[in-house]
């Protein structure tokens, strides 16, 4: 398949503003400026359209709880929470809200600084406000206080300094300007703190169980067409050991049909068999839909309108996701070294179909002094790492290496869920129409950033969501995929 284009480079040159005025709303526009690599005749697709009010959304009061990244999945817990659910037990509800703010009291941790920010779009049209009292709260957490160091092995320590890159990589230690909705506010943590995205009571009443809250399902990682529901279009290597992984992910925010389902992109580092001894580090974007209120004309109605915004996530397990790991800083696990990402915070801008495209490249990698793996975004900055001894298989080195998608399908109503994955098109229609994952790598012996070599694609359900690899000297190693999900083939 012919590559039908090269990614956008992003820069953008003001941030975007809502003000509101009595008898009058003004929103100022976010100008991006961009530069395009691209065979002729495809400039016109390049067209980017990221906000637009209209004259008629004043009517509307803009306060919208935003979204955890905790997804709730579609599982036996799931389906035995909601059996007993139907019968009010104050009893028990008062049992589960202790438990509740106990868990909180270990995951959220004293703030120097609070920052609050709220934003949604509502089909083509955007919104932000900064100092609501909705939206996610971003604490600015003194580094060496944060989930990670609760752990027996890490109790009194600091974070450690950065360590040698990858040979050949050449970081510029720029970070893109905004690129999550909360920095929008123009608000900062201070040096010497982590932005932390606090959990709150109402992400974990959310969640499909308690005891499962910030994990993932167990023993759902496999690549044929008996994934317990989860399913996946994903390019991997194996046969080798690796040492860590590189690729830029475009990014989109997908429609997803119900709370009990999700649709991510990400890379896996994975050591282990796929039983119960199964290693990953994973990293990328996730989108989700929950159960909010909608402030509408100051009548408050429940109502199923979530915001799928994508949200940057890391995660990670030692033994299949049974009973290690989590998401985010949501156990003690990921150590988090930078003060201007927020983990599980929504990624902004997002692209658009035959419009402005958008990605963020992600490298993980394992420090050959210290032996941890390091997660760097975009072009050089370090967001943290996982400490070596928190893996077993995983301690010297990847077996595999995957990239792709990933959506949950509860099959609601008997059929196949349309939960769409990447931008929910199929990987023929190409650039601009069909997600990608582009400028593949992995990190070898000698600490040193390779090409991928027998990149093999799979798709469980290519009826629903497929995949098409290439190569080429501008995107070297990379793919399409992705799809709506239920159609006239995929019932």
């Amino acid at each position: 398949m012919d590559l039908l284009g090269v990614v956008s480079s992003w820069r953008k040159t003001r941030s975007k503003i809502f003000e509101r005025r009595t008898g009058q709303h003004r929103c100022t526009q976010t100008q991006i400026e961009f530069e395009i690599e691209t065979p002729p005749g495809n400039l016109s697709n390049m067209a980017s359209s990221w906000c637009k009010i209209s004259p008629i959304i004043p009517i509307f009061v803009c306060f919208l709880l935003v979204s955890s990244l905790v997804c709730p999945v579609h599982s036996s817990e799931l389906t035995e929470d909601r059996e007993a659910n139907q019968t009010f037990r104050p009893e028990e509800e008062l049992r589960k809200l202790k438990i509740i703010r106990s868990r909180l009291r270990k995951i959220n941790k004293p703030a120097v600084k609070t920052i609050q920010a709220f934003y949604f779009c509502l089909y083509d049209y955007c919104f932000i406000r900064t100092r609501s009292p909705d939206g996610d709260l971003i604490d600015c957490v003194v580094s060496h206080l944060q989930p990670a160091f609760d752990h027996p092995r890490l109790k009194g320590q600091k974070p450690l300094d950065p360590p040698e890159r990858p040979n050949g990589h050449n970081p510029t230690g720029v970070v893109e300007e905004n690129f999550q909705l909360w920095s929008m506010s123009g608000e900062s943590c201070p040096e010497g703190t982590i932005a932390m995205r606090r959990t709150t009571e109402e992400d974990m009443l959310r969640a499909s169980s308690l005891r499962r809250f910030g994990r993932k399902p167990g023993k759902h990682v496999r690549r044929d067409t008996n994934s317990n529901g989860h399913e996946h279009a994903v390019g991997y290597v194996s046969g080798d050991q690796y040492y860590g992984a590189k690729g830029s992910i475009n990014v989109w925010a997908p429609r997803v049909v119900n709370q009990y389902e999700f649709s991510l992109s990400q890379m896996w580092v994975i050591s282990g068999s796929f039983g119960d001894d199964l290693n990953t580090i994973e990293a990328g974007w996730q989108a989700c839909l929950f159960l909010r209120t909608l402030n509408l004309l100051s009548d408050v109605s429940p109502e199923l309108y979530g915001d799928n915004y994508p949200r940057f996530f890391t995660y990670w397990t030692t033994d299949a996701y049974q009973a290690t790991g989590c998401y985010n800083l949501l156990c003690s696990g990921f150590i988090q070294t930078n003060n201007r990402i927020a983990i599980g915070a929504a990624i902004s801008p997002t692209s658009s179909y035959s419009g402005g495209q958008f990605d963020i490249s992600l490298l993980v990698w394992k420090d050959p002094k210290h032996g941890n793996w390091w997660l760097e975004f975009g072009s050089g900055i370090l967001v943290g790492y996982w400490p070596s001894f928190l893996f077993t298989h995983l301690r010297d080195h990847a077996s595999m290496v995957q990239f792709g998608g990933e959506v949950v399908n509860s099959r609601p109503s008997g059929f196949h869920t349309s939960t769409q994955m990447g931008s929910g098109h199929f990987a023929g229609e190409g650039f601009g129409k069909a997600s990608y994952f582009r400028n593949l790598q992995v990190v070898d012996w000698d600490n040193s950033l390779i090409p991928l070599s027998n990149l093999r694609v799979l798709a469980d359900h290519p009826n629903c969501y497929d995949i098409q690899g290439g190569i080429n000297n501008v995107w070297g190693n990379y793919f399409y995929y992705g799809g709506p999900g239920r159609n006239v083939r995929c019932p």
